[in-house]
């Protein structure tokens, strides 16, 4: 696993709990939760190609299917 997934995710989460501070103090709490659930959708797509990718070395390596 390379550094740069770590950063990516990193950087993500920096972005997100930002924007969250700032639309929380100008009183829109509903747009900081969607910013917020955007991110976890963003975090998640990378973390599921991840797993993919582990899959199929894992298939690959014992020789499955």
């Amino acid at each position: 696993m390379s550094v740069d997934i770590i950063f990516k995710i990193a950087g993500i989460g920096l972005l997100v709990s930002i924007t969250n501070q700032v639309l929380i103090r100008a009183e829109r709490e509903e747009m900081a939760t969607m910013v917020t659930l955007v991110g976890i959708v963003m975090v998640l797509g990378i973390v599921i190609d991840l797993v993919t990718n582990l899959f199929d070395s894992v298939k690959s390596i014992f020789g499955l299917y």
